[in-house]
């Protein structure tokens, strides 16, 4: 005989509408598989089903609300919850990284200021404080010549809204979907660089690091957010870029910076590797890969994306990305439908039907983009999250508890379908794809471990004798020791990287391919496409 269904507690859902328009609802109603599949029969008599599973001892129906009661008390039925939504939404983001659990005990990031280096940030409702009365967006600056601080290309407000939006605009008994951003009461501080085309250039970059710098006392200024970056042209020891991360991040500042969407890159049979864009080359830097959610909450069916850059990092060989987070197919703060990403990529728009129970037409408050672009951001809330819980923790600290908390049971091969193109892509989710693993903001902030070394990633040293690669320290290539220091033992093991991160055997090592200094970039990979990534930004994966 088989065994019933445990559900401990209320057989009907939290999250079930207390009312309706019709005073009707869609659910998902499961029964106990001794009850045998004629229950469908007689639960057709309560209300209209629609399907009947064969996978799962269960229906989708549609019920009178005043019906749910007497389902419950039938002892057939096992479980009764809406049909919830299951498209790539932020409020889906956010419960694959586990944030829910870190607002159930009261860590939203409030107090924390996160520098949002991008294309500007609209002051939308979503960033305003609970009670509307004054915007989180404390400080805005334009770095672009005869422009003003406002989000003209729509990257910026989408991107702080994945940080900190609190929902405003999607809460309420109307709402099937809130979209929160990560850290939902966390302040957002403005630093424009990039013009209505998505276009910039990098002294405006180094000059928004430097005045994040600069205002860190004033506006608490523990993060910085880089969903941007250009191609790597030179060792990051020698990279502007990369240098004034590395300020920023002594100064106290947690640096989070994009992988890249070079990940489909196969030019020399690269097969995406060494495609990390600078400064997400840098050791110090917290560098984010993107997963896709496949539009549900749990992580069970979340994989790889096809377009995520892979390490190792060119010329330096650093073990990128660090780890990985939801950017697939994630709604976010739209700043205007007339900005540029809107208008010139209609396809990235949502109908208010898909969040709001009586929505039409077009949404004017969100809309979907996909990209490391979008997965850094959650990163970037969860240390907001950390550092609200544990103001002490320098930015080594939050990195090294985020990597070695990472969940690392992630499958050895992902397979992916380019939503515009239709081209499918294999992925082997090693060391070099997914870094230390997938972010778990809940273990993350309950950590407690002290960490008294620098969180510099370490590099991937190659043997050509034995095609065999190990992780050493990067201080031997910053002070050009020889030496392997002692964090490295602690840094480079299985505890941090996790055994089922596999090295990827499928690898081409050559030395002209990965590992050698003579690769030679298109001249399409322009600092232009910083944000763009090739397209990946709106041509995601299925």
């Amino acid at each position: 005989m088989a065994a019933s269904l445990a559900f401990a507690g209320p057989k009907i859902a939290s999250d079930m509408p207390a009312s309706t328009p019709d005073g009707m609802v869609e659910v998902i109603v499961q029964y106990h598989p001794v009850a045998g599949r004629n229950v469908a029969d007689e639960l057709a008599s309560v209300g209209h089903v629609h399907r009947s599973f064969r996978s799962i001892a269960a229906v989708h129906m549609t019920v009178a609300l005043s019906a749910l009661k007497s389902l419950e008390a039938n002892p057939q039925v096992a479980y009764i919850s809406p049909n919830r939504k299951t498209v790539g939404f932020l409020d889906i983001t956010t419960q694959s990284v586990f944030a829910n659990q870190a607002w159930q005990s009261g860590w939203n990031g409030a107090g924390v200021g996160v520098a949002v280096i991008d294309s500007g940030v609209a002051l939308k409702k979503d960033l305003a404080s609970e009670d509307g009365g004054h915007s989180r967006v404390v400080f805005s600056e334009s770095f672009v010549p005869g422009e003003n601080a406002d989000d003209a290309y729509g990257h910026g407000t989408h991107v702080a809204g994945i940080v900190a939006a609190n929902g405003a605009e999607s809460t309420g008994p109307n709402f099937t979907h809130t979209f929160k951003g990560v850290a939902p009461a966390a302040n957002v501080i403005n630093l424009r660089v990039l013009d209505a085309n998505g276009s910039g250039s990098e002294s405006q970059v180094l000059a928004a690091i430097d005045e994040a710098i600069a205002l860190k006392d004033t506006y608490n200024i523990r993060v910085m957010n880089l969903s941007l970056g250009h191609p790597v042209f030179e060792s990051f020891k020698l990279d502007p870029l990369c240098q004034a991360v590395e300020a920023a991040w002594k100064a106290g500042i947690t640096v989070v910076a994009a992988a890249g969407n070079m990940g489909r890159d196969n030019t020399d049979g690269i097969e995406g590797y060494a495609t990390i864009n600078s400064p997400g080359n840098d050791p110090y830097v917290i560098t984010v890969g993107a997963m896709n959610a496949n539009g549900t909450p749990w992580r069970n069916d979340d994989v790889m994306t096809s377009y995520s850059s892979k390490g190792p990092t060119l010329l330096d060989h650093i073990v990128k990305p660090d780890l990985v987070a939801p950017g697939n197919n994630v709604v976010s703060l739209l700043a205007s439908p007339k900005c540029t990403l809107a208008t010139e990529y209609p396809q990235t728009l949502i109908s208010t039907s898909t969040y709001e129970k009586s929505g039409q037409g077009v949404s004017s408050a969100y809309y979907m983009l996909s990209g490391t672009s979008m997965a850094t951001p959650v990163v970037s809330g969860a240390a907001a999250l950390m550092l609200q819980e544990d103001p002490s923790l320098t930015p080594d600290a939050v990195k090294a508890r985020m990597m070695k908390t990472a969940s690392k049971d992630l499958a050895r091969y992902s397979v992916a379908t380019d939503m515009r193109h239709t081209g499918t892509y294999s992925t082997e989710q090693n060391i070099f794809a997914v870094g230390a693993g997938y972010l778990n903001i809940e273990r993350a902030i309950t950590n407690t471990d002290p960490v008294n070394f620098q969180a510099l990633s370490p590099v991937a040293k190659y043997n050509p004798q034995n095609q065999t690669v190990t992780l050493v320290s990067a201080d031997a290539l910053i002070w050009g020791s020889t030496a392997v220091q002692a964090s490295a033992v602690i840094w480079g093991d299985s505890i941090v990287w996790g055994e089922s991160i596999v090295w990827g055997e499928s690898i081409v090592w050559g030395e002209s391919i990965v590992w050698g200094e003579s690769i030679v970039w298109g001249e399409s990979i322009v600092w232009g496409e910083s944000i763009v990534w090739g397209e990946a930004l709106y041509n995601g994966d299925k």
